[in-house]
């Protein structure tokens, strides 16, 4: 070939239509009318898995679906919104977090989270596309899981380790997960011997999976700095996918620094974080191996997708919390674009969700995603219970500053 056929080749592959499907570009404007909360049966009571369902309704005719957030937190945020364009979920989520003086602390980022979830499933609802396809698509074809506290065909009250940990990766999970030797509710844990039992339940767990299997184990921040280093090294030669927040939270930004050159296990932190600033140091350090941080508790799928930057950045994998149903679908939708290691915490398999008629895409262990407008998710507004409305915005007390270009700054 050559080169002025070259360049008249080039040129008409630059003019030849893009492969990729385009967003419609005709965007209509709407306003937000109302936002509403409810609870779900037999709602949870932990707030940072609160699964409080969170409606922003629009103009226009289209309603997003969110989930997390308390009732307090909600109204006061949701009134930021009320009046607006929900298209502009960059700005709107600095509102949220910026117009009332002190910096948001972690419940209040979670209400901003479940909102935010919903601001994505109206721009998917507008577009007619789910939202992973707002967000590049899909960088794997179904998201690996891990079980948490969920059913699994065979396994019955009593049973050991090692048969759970069989059971589990059976049934097609990618890894068995288990706490640090737990006692009952209420009565004695003493580090000191408990560290002894995790290294025999780990011993059991390895052999249960297998040579080549997975399986990880939760310290649940119980150990001080001594004991998590300790049971690391007992357990360290049985290969764990991961040892999960082996110190307190409080202490992590301390504690895990030291872990990291003292211990040769992976490590995996952060299901009680924040934004990124609760973490961001930690990743580019590299004193973590995979970060917890999930939906809603980061502040929804606007930081999320900041935060897999981070950790894509610094080859840091991420294993997301589990929080509620709608939370977990709208992770399908936004870490299964992140490129990096991504392991999900599932709990929901054998339970009924009767106010979720459609929500996830679960089979053998897997989570998948799928083709339904927005978060694809859908409502039975039978089983819920509306506890909040607001449909004035809020001013009181809220003041915001603009930099000369428009966008926000702090007042």
């Amino acid at each position: 070939m050559n080169r002025r056929s070259f360049f008249q080749t080039l040129a008409a592959t630059a003019a030849a239509p893009v492969a990729f499907p385009l967003l419609n570009a005709a965007v209509p404007k709407m306003k937000i009318t109302r936002v509403r909360v409810y609870t779900p049966p037999n709602p949870n009571p932990l707030f940072n898995q609160s699964d409080h369902v969170v409606t922003i309704e629009t103009d226009a005719g289209i309603t997003g679906v969110g989930e997390g957030g308390s009732k307090d937190l909600l109204e006061q945020c949701a009134g930021r919104l009320i009046g607006r364009d929900p298209h502009y979920i960059e700005k709107l989520w600095h509102d949220m977090s910026r117009a009332f003086f002190y910096p948001p602390g972690r419940e209040k980022i979670h209400a901003i989270g479940a909102l935010d979830m919903a601001l994505w499933d109206i721009k998917g609802k507008v577009q007619k596309l789910p939202v992973h396809a707002l967000l590049n698509g899909m960088a794997r074809e179904h998201c690996e899981c891990y079980n948490t506290a969920g059913s699994i065909p065979g396994i019955k009250p009593g049973m050991g380790v090692k048969e759970r940990a069989t059971l589990t990766v059976e049934a097609g999970y990618r890894a068995f997960r288990m706490d640090a030797a737990s006692t009952r509710p209420g009565t004695t844990y003493n580090t000191r011997e408990r560290v002894n039992q995790v290294y025999d339940d780990c011993v059991q767990a390895r052999e249960g999976v297998g040579k080549n299997g997975d399986w990880c184990i939760d310290f649940h921040q119980r150990f001080d700095l001594a004991d998590a280093i300790r049971g690391c090294d007992l357990i360290k030669d049985l290969a764990p996918l991961f040892v999960e927040d082996p110190v307190r939270d409080e202490a992590f930004r301390e504690d895990l620094p030291i872990l990291r050159r003292t211990v040769k296990v992976p490590l995996a932190a952060g299901e009680e974080w924040g934004y990124r600033w609760d973490f961001n140091k930690l990743v580019e350090n590299h004193d973590i191996d995979y970060v917890r941080a999930t939906l809603p508790n980061v502040g929804g799928i606007t930081e999320m997708m900041k935060i897999a930057a981070i950790c894509e950045t610094h080859f840091v994998g991420i294993v997301p919390h589990f929080t509620g149903p709608i939370a977990t679908a709208a992770l399908v939708n936004s870490l299964g674009t992140f490129s990096g290691p991504l392991l999900m915490e599932y709990n929901f398999q054998g339970r009924t969700l009767p106010h979720l008629p459609v929500c996830l895409d679960f089979k053998n262990g897997k989570l998948y995603p799928n083709e339904r407008p927005g978060i694809g998710v859908e409502l039975d507004m039978s089983q819920l219970k509306q506890i909040a409305e607001i449909t004035q915005p809020v001013t009181a007390r809220a003041q915001t500053y603009f930099r000369p270009d428009g966008s926000i700054t702090n007042w």
